[in-house]
């Protein structure tokens, strides 16, 4: 078994859940009391969200790129950002690194592919939904188009990931509100909805909702468990988009 590698805290509610699903996949795969070999480096969130919104996306590599480095350093065999926004830096760590880094849109990509989707929603945090660095990947190496909500319910979308979900706060009305702008986006032609923040399954979940959804969270991590026994997953060798 490889040991995976972890750049969590943003945010630490969606690194638990990473933590479980990654612990669950690799005792489903290998029975009895086995668990997953992780190397952890949980950053403080407070410190990336200031820089994120303030733009400063070369501050938050250099912290990533330390991070990364450390984890490499203390043994870890490839390397999963748990976080869907901070891929926006994750050519820049890829450089840095030695060991191969899993990115999480190619992980969803390769799940809508094989379940024949072609126009997908996405839901996140604005720099996901509106920067190239998520959609263009997924056009540009998975053949899929992506629609987007329109601006006033994106930036409620990303209110509620910062304002509750970072912070572990769960309400019925921003769950309707979320299936609301479901509703929107299958009605331009999406045939099914990524989650694409790690912290919005803990609001919506696909049992609970009315068309297909895809869990960023849940995708990445079996994708790691996949690599951490069988050594198969998408490398990330690639120019910034």
């Amino acid at each position: 078994m490889k040991t995976i590698g972890m750049i969590g805290g943003m945010s630490w509610e969606s690194t638990a859940i990473y933590y479980r699903e990654i612990n669950e996949g690799i005792k489903a795969k290998t029975g009895s009391l086995h668990s997953a070999k992780i190397i952890l480096n949980s950053l403080d969130f407070q410190e990336i969200e200031r820089l994120q919104h303030s733009e400063n996306w070369a501050e938050t590599a250099n912290i990533l790129k330390r991070a990364a480095k450390s984890v490499e350093r203390a043994g870890a065999d490839f390397l999963i950002i748990c976080t869907n926004t901070m891929h926006i830096v994750a050519p820049e760590i890829t450089e840095h690194l030695s060991i191969p880094v899993l990115h999480i849109a190619d992980a969803t990509g390769e799940k809508l592919v094989k379940e024949g989707i072609k126009n997908v929603g996405l839901l996140g945090t604005n720099f996901t939904m509106e920067k190239s660095f998520y959609k263009g990947r997924l056009l540009e190496k998975h053949g899929i188009e992506t629609v987007i909500p329109s601006k006033e319910d994106r930036a409620l979308v990303h209110k509620i990931i910062y304002e509750e979900l970072c912070c572990g706060v769960i309400k019925q009305s921003s769950q309707d509100c979320y299936f609301q702008v479901i509703e929107k986006l299958k009605g331009i032609g999406a045939e099914g909805i990524i989650l694409g923040c790690t912290e919005i399954g803990m609001l919506v979940s696909a049992e609970s909702a009315i068309s297909r959804m895809y869990d960023t969270t849940k995708i990445h991590a079996e994708q790691a468990v996949n690599f951490a026994l069988n050594n198969t997953y998408c490398l990330v060798r690639f120019p910034k988009i």
